[in-house]
């Protein structure tokens, strides 16, 4: 009966770590603008600008910075074009795409699962609102 014991004491361990593979995913992912960045490369190529234009809120350097990362995980690729005026391009590599499926699985998720931003935040709450009975 030893080994009936050990099932019944993993079902009581409430929180176990995540597996190695996911805790890549989201140490990757998890960082602000990533996923946006790989969201907005998902229907193609784009320039710089057009990423930073697809990516509202994103500062050049962030931009930059998370691409020059995607680029060393081997998600993204930097294409050069030659100029004048030069301009560089950047794709989602094999890798990039694959995450096809994961990302659409997340947008459907979250349409199911998480409010909208405007119904995230109680009427109270919002700006502008005052607080009532105060």
């Amino acid at each position: 009966m030893r080994g009936a014991a050990a099932p019944e004491a993993a079902q009581g361990d409430m929180c176990t770590p995540p597996e190695a593979g996911i805790t890549r995913v989201f140490q990757m992912l998890g960082k602000r603008w990533t996923g946006l960045i790989i969201a907005a490369l998902m229907n193609g190529p784009g320039h710089f600008a057009e990423l930073r234009r697809s990516v509202p809120g994103i500062s050049e350097r962030m931009l930059s910075d998370r691409l020059s990362e995607l680029a060393v995980l081997n998600l993204v690729e930097r294409e050069v074009e030659p100029g004048p005026p030069l301009r560089v391009s950047y794709r989602l590599t094999q890798g990039g795409h694959a995450l096809r499926p994961a990302m659409t699985e997340l947008t459907r998720w979250a349409d199911a699962h998480l409010p909208e931003e405007s119904e995230a935040c109680p009427s109270e709450f919002r700006d502008g609102a005052r607080p009532s009975g105060g």
